[in-house]
């Protein structure tokens, strides 16, 4: 997918080949993703199904569920979050949150419940980074090299952040074909890291006009630096708390 992925398992007691396996096995999963989705490289299925090489009916089933959740959200945003919206398909905005929601269902399902699975700042947590603790994941600064422009504080749920700290302006609105400039970062907060950052990108497109939608979002919260440098966030955003408890 073009970024490190880190994984971090809280478990003191855990026995290092079962810890290995677990690992391993996540590991194997996100390789399979990468080869089949990736816009890199040209023998991946998505790449093939974009020539006209592939049907998605011959693809791998996974393939017409991610085309299938990229229209839902599609739909849900009026279109600001589109697999097409830079002309080629790519379907990157929804295959890393749900590939790293698989991911932790299978650290999950192999006796971690205490875990933090990080895909270039988009996370995925459960549990407890320790008892009586909550997990902690810094928001990068669009405008300040290596600063942050919030801390994020939580149990169970996922952060996903779309901006231009990293890549500069690359989301595109897709109603105008324009790169999206009134805003540098959003980053949401949910249960689902597939909605999270589906919902991140569009607001990024969106631009001003997300402030509102995202106050409406259920079930998400949201935290946006503009252009200029503003913050604006939700009523019920987790920011850590003051005292760094």
């Amino acid at each position: 997918m073009g970024m490190a992925v880190s994984i971090d398992i809280r478990d003191e007691a855990a026995d290092a080949g079962r810890l290995a396996a677990a690992v391993g096995e996540v590991v194997d999963w996100l390789r399979w993703v990468d080869a089949t989705f990736s816009t890199y490289d040209e023998a991946s299925q998505v790449r093939r199904i974009d020539r006209a090489e592939l049907t998605v009916g011959d693809a791998a089933p996974e393939v017409a569920e991610i085309l299938a959740l990229g229209e839902r959200y599609r739909i849900d945003t009026g279109g600001y979050f589109d697999v097409r919206a830079g002309g080629p398909l790519d379907p990157s905005g929804v295959v890393k949150g749900w590939s790293v929601e698989r991911a932790s269902e299978l650290l999950l399902a192999a006796g971690f419940p205490d875990h933090a699975v990080n895909a270039g700042g988009d996370v995925r947590l459960r549990g407890a980074p320790a008892p009586g603790r909550r997990w902690r994941v810094g928001v990068a600064h669009p405008h300040v090299r290596d600063g942050l422009a919030a801390v994020v504080q939580m149990g169970d749920g996922a952060v996903a952040t779309s901006g231009t700290a990293e890549r500069g302006p690359h989301v595109v609105d897709p109603h105008t074909g324009r790169p999206a400039l009134e805003l540098a970062s959003v980053t949401v907060v949910g249960a689902s890291l597939v909605a999270a950052d589906a919902y991140a990108t569009a607001a990024l497109a969106m631009g001003l006009a997300a402030l509102p939608w995202l106050d409406r979002l259920a079930g998400q919260e949201a935290y946006v630096v503009d252009a200029a440098g503003d913050s604006w966030w939700t009523a019920g955003f987790p920011l850590a708390d003051p005292d760094g408890s």
